[in-house]
């Protein structure tokens, strides 16, 4: 018979052999400072791992399941799907339906394009901005996240934006000039002098990734102006926003349409999928072969029934209401459970999606771009799981559909419980 102890240990059993197959014992290097927790299964706003515990879940796979984990009417139509076929070599009706429901949700785009992963559509964008331009720069901005491949990804490296891995190309890197986010005179200025040589802007319309910031009022407008203004591709990256912050996404949301925009992440309800959407005369390209872009899984058929059950799911059924006041809710409580413990945290963002970090005290500023001091509130993270609340030590917290009154007392019960224990450590 096994032990109590050996039970609760499982965790520990299978942490040993995964180190011994794989490196850092994970498959995607986000979660090598994760906790060492094996997780059997997900439902709903739950998470549950192999030693018989379950977590209060606010970070959503990253963020894609806001509708919950495995919803019967998205499991339904995936699992249909399958007993069809994966990949069929061809195209199918699946694919057709989920196009139409892609643009016809966003409001403003003509055609998408599927992929796989938001990384693979970042690189379909930035090769057709070029195509359609002739010019090759492009300008990005500081704190966004556009992947992991070696032309966009990049750390800070003492005030300067370099490489971020050992073995990435730096040179593919040169093509790239990286301005603070949300100073529009300064993208301005650039454009007055360079504005010929760059083929697109790119951006997160909302700064979800770093901190949660919302765009100034006015600032997407005047980048729009100037973009238009100099035949520059905008970008929209709403692999994280799309979807999440409302039907039509942060485009919807502020008012302003980009040329090109990139979505992921709650597009299928957190199936593997992602999407470049665009107008008529630009994706054109694709559709011609004088832009190439491809993948065996593209459009895959259990995919594209997520992408139709989850529109069609926010259209008939919209959800965003129940996370509006959910998160509202959470981010008044945790504000509420720092002041009384005398450690005053700072919670911004939006409701169904938010950050917290420990305050102004913890906040520097380089180049406009507000910047948080993890370390403590990664400590923080840490303590959090043990107590049962499954959050980023990055501060970023997600909200769901399935999130109801029985998560946000638990996750308050134990948010208090674990800030009143990591306090005394």
């Amino acid at each position: 018979m096994t032990s109590l102890t050996e039970q609760l240990d499982h965790s520990g059993e299978l942490r040993r052999r995964a180190c011994a197959r794989t490196p850092g014992g994970v498959h995607s290097n986000v979660r090598l400072d994760g906790p060492d927790v094996f997780l059997k299964r997900a439902e709903g706003a739950r998470l549950y791992d192999v030693d018989g515990r379950d977590y209060v879940d606010h970070l959503l796979g990253q963020g894609p399941a806001f509708l919950g984990h495995a919803p019967d009417f998205l499991t339904r139509a995936v699992h249909a799907a399958s007993c069809d076929g994966l990949i069929l070599g061809g195209q199918g009706e699946l694919e057709v339906r989920a196009a139409e429901l892609v643009c016809e949700t966003l409001g403003w785009p003509d055609m998408v394009r599927f992929a796989l992963s938001g990384t693979e559509a970042v690189q379909a964008a930035l090769r057709l901005a070029r195509a359609v331009t002739g010019r090759r720069r492009v300008i990005r901005f500081e704190g966004h996240y556009h992947g992991w491949l070696d032309n966009v990804l990049i750390a800070d490296r003492d005030g300067a934006w370099e490489a971020a891995s050992a073995g990435q190309v730096s040179s593919h890197l040169t093509d790239f000039t990286v301005l603070p986010w949300n100073d529009a005179d300064l993208l301005s200025g650039l454009l007055e002098r360079d504005g010929e040589e760059i083929a697109a802007v790119i951006m997160e319309p909302i700064m979800i990734n770093s901190g949660v910031i919302e765009p100034a009022p006015g600032y997407l407008e005047r980048v729009r102006r100037l973009c238009s203004r100099r035949g520059i591709v905008l970008i929209f990256d709403e692999v994280i926003s799309g979807f999440r912050v409302g039907p039509g996404g942060a485009a919807r949301r502020y008012g302003v349409t980009p040329d090109l925009a990139l979505y992921g992440k709650a597009l299928g309800g957190g199936y593997p999928v992602a999407a470049l959407a665009g107008g008529a005369d630009l994706m054109c390209r694709i559709g011609t072969g004088e832009v190439n872009h491809a993948g065996t899984f593209n459009a895959w058929a259990p995919g594209m029934a997520a992408v139709i059950a989850t529109l069609e799911h926010i259209r008939d059924d919209p959800p965003y209401t129940t996370i509006l006041e959910h998160g509202t809710k959470l981010m008044a409580g945790i504000r509420e459970i720092g002041e009384s413990l005398g450690e005053p945290l700072r919670v911004e963002g939006l409701p169904m999606a938010f950050h917290v970090s420990f305050g102004d005290t913890e906040v520097t500023d380089y180049c406009g771009l507000r910047r948080f001091r993890l370390d403590r509130y990664a400590s923080l993270a840490q303590v959090l799981v043990e107590h049962g609340v499954w959050v980023a030590r990055r501060g970023i917290w997600f909200v769901s559909a399935a999130h109801g009154p029985a998560e946000l007392d638990d996750a308050l019960t134990r948010f208090n419980s674990a800030f009143k224990d990591w306090l005394n450590r």
